[in-house]
């Protein structure tokens, strides 16, 4: 997927927002993984250019590349299958095709996940999972004084993910968070995991694969720096309406609880402001709205008000 989206923004500020996030917990998981095929192939259909997954209906982390669907037009890229067998100087392929004359071969093979420097039975691996608490904690050591921080794949950015994980691991050090017992943890750990397989499937590259929204709430929820949209919307309805269809980053959580910070809301309301003005080096006249389209917004602002609503009771 491009890594510009909706009227030129970054993707991930239009695909990451509280409404999306509910609506792909809320549907069925056949209908969400369809949806976001269909996203996916806005930009080009996957299929015409071989590059749609087998699997394609567990999700994976996006690839982000601007560059690759104009390589393989223009031929610089080809799309092949599995490797089958390698000779001295080519590559031969499942589908019985072969590249002759190689020069280089890249093992983009990922990693194996290890820990050389902790005793060998610290961190447990096993049945396709890590025994991590909320892949942070180790839910069997006497002391909580270890904790695993960017030991996972969020579907979006790790600096706030690892932001807010430190933050937990922080307060839990200084014993101003706690965690609950070996027995919850250890149920937390099966269920999350089952739910993950369901959402990402089996492959060993899944193994630490996250919702992003979901988790950073989660994390905030442990500090007290998550954001109450219910009374906030009564409280500050502009706001309110901002955190739940606007892009949820690390300002959401400095609104309250430890570590808040004054400029927090500032921040939030004017941050597509600060993302467009680098790209402002002209001054363009804008264009007139016509009454048509004024009435359609404000239909849809109704529709969305009434959703948003709905949705906090």
């Amino acid at each position: 997927m491009s890594r510009i989206s909706e009227d030129g923004y970054p993707w991930d500020m239009v695909f990451h927002t509280r409404f999306k996030s509910m609506l792909r917990n809320i549907l069925p998981p056949i209908v969400r993984k369809w949806m976001m095929e269909q996203q996916l192939n806005r930009w080009f259909n996957h299929a015409n250019y071989s590059l749609e997954p087998k699997n394609k209906y567990l999700m994976k982390e996006p690839i982000l590349n601007d560059d690759l669907p104009s390589r393989i037009l223009y031929g610089a890229v080809k799309v092949k299958s599995r490797v089958t067998e390698l000779t001295e100087t080519s590559a031969i392929f499942e589908d019985g095709t072969a590249e002759e004359d190689i020069d280089v071969i890249v093992f983009a093979t990922g990693y194996k996940l290890s820990f050389p420097f902790l005793e060998e039975p610290v961190v447990k691996q096993g049945h396709n999972m890590v025994s991590l608490y909320k892949y942070m904690f180790l839910p069997h050591l006497e002391k909580s004084t270890l904790a695993c921080i960017g030991l996972i794949q969020p579907l979006g950015s790790m600096f706030p993910t690892v932001e807010l994980q430190a933050r937990w691991a922080t307060r839990v050090f200084k014993g101003l968070c706690s965690l609950p017992s070996e027995k919850t943890m250890m149920e937390d750990i099966i269920k999350r995991n089952e739910k993950r397989i369901e959402l990402f499937g089996e492959s060993q590259s899944q193994i630490l694969q996250t919702n992003f929204v979901d988790y950073l709430d989660e994390l905030a929820q442990e500090i007290g720096a998550k954001p109450d949209l219910i009374p906030l919307l009564f409280k500050d309805p502009v706001l309110a309406v901002k955190l739940y269809f606007g892009p949820c980053n690390s300002y959401q959580y400095r609104l309250v609880g430890p570590g808040k910070w004054e400029g927090a809301r500032h921040a939030i309301l004017t941050q597509e402001e600060r993302v467009l003005k680098p790209l402002k080096t002209r001054s363009v006249k804008a264009a007139s709205t016509s009454p048509a389209c004024l009435l359609l917004k404000i239909l849809g602002l109704l529709a969305i008000f009434v959703a948003f609503f709905f949705q906090l009771l």
